[in-house]
């Protein structure tokens, strides 16, 4: 079984990976080996530091071993194709964690490696970071069967980290509002996939985010979006997370942003270090659900 996208488990396995996340963050510090022996490739066509981190420390801290990869010590792209790159890495490690630009590019790794292949980000879906912050909902609104009943505002650009929470938490029963400008929503396709009614594309913030328990953005120009960072700013300036947007939201409703932020733009200093802040406690949970996940899957997996 591989993860490359949020609708890869099943509701009730992600919840179970869910309740593994929360058993491993409690017992965090107890020696484990349920990776003894296992080796996980890391790679990564694009800058990281949460997600690289955090998925170094999830396989070691479950026993494994990991090998790092990249632009900067293979030849993918330039001289390598990508599945001759898999299919090598196939006889050497257990797992493949890939962190790339385009998700054709997983689903080719995924057509030649065996083993499980994790999608830590792709310029279409992000699903784990959305798991970390499903985690943090639950964890936040005291939840261990689902989100029913949950409302989640997503502020921003419809892009990879909207879609994949829109469809995750829409899965688990939440309600899910994403505000763009117009021509930058959710794609189609999103839409089609998130059960019926669950998932609402807005174009004004402020009607979004009434009644939300959880408010949710994304920083305004993402990594390779650099060329466009001045029409991204300007149709994204009315898309922020201040005092007057969190006034409409629930009174006990909280603040999530997967990071880097850009204080000031996306979201003002005194919300993000503000009491309604789940920033940090979501940043962590990011350890946790790739523990989790990398178990499950190693686990389930015959030829891993």
């Amino acid at each position: 079984m591989n993860y490359l996208t949020e609708l890869d488990l099943s509701a009730s396995e992600t919840l179970e990976v869910l309740a593994l996340a929360r058993a491993l963050k409690a017992a965090r510090g107890a020696p484990r080996d349920d990776l003894r022996g296992k080796h996980v490739a890391l790679y990564f066509e694009k800058p990281s530091v949460r997600t690289r981190v955090s998925f170094t420390l999830a396989v070691r801290e479950l026993g494994g071993d990991v090998v790092e990869l990249g632009g900067h010590n293979t030849k993918v792209g330039h001289g390598e194709d990508i599945e001759d790159f898999a299919k090598v890495l196939d006889g050497y490690v257990h797992a493949l964690v890939a962190r790339v630009f385009a998700q054709d590019s997983l689903t080719a790794l995924a057509r030649q490696f065996r083993g499980p292949v994790i999608n830590a980000l792709s310029d279409e879906r992000h699903p784990c970071q959305a798991l970390a912050d499903v985690m943090t909902i639950c964890e936040r609104f005291d939840r261990t069967d689902g989100l029913k009943g949950i409302e989640i505002a997503f502020i921003g650009e419809g892009n990879n980290v909207a879609t994949s929470l829109a469809l995750l938490a829409a899965r688990l029963g939440a309600d899910v509002r994403v505000a763009s400008p117009e021509g930058r929503g959710l794609p189609a396709w999103a839409l089609e996939k998130g059960p019926a009614g669950s998932v609402t594309q807005f174009e004004q913030p402020e009607l979004a985010a009434v009644g939300a328990h959880v408010l949710v953005t994304d920083t305004w120009v993402s990594m390779g979006r650099e060329e466009d960072a001045s029409a991204l700013k300007a149709s994204l300036s009315r898309y922020r997370i201040d005092e007057a947007l969190i006034a409409r939201s629930r009174p006990e409703s909280i603040v999530l942003h997967c990071l880097p932020a850009v204080r000031g733009e996306e979201i003002t200093p005194e919300i993000m270090y503000g009491p309604r802040s789940a920033i940090w406690q979501e940043a962590e949970n990011r350890l946790h659900v790739q523990k989790a996940l990398l178990q499950r899957l190693l686990a389930a997996h015959p030829t891993a």
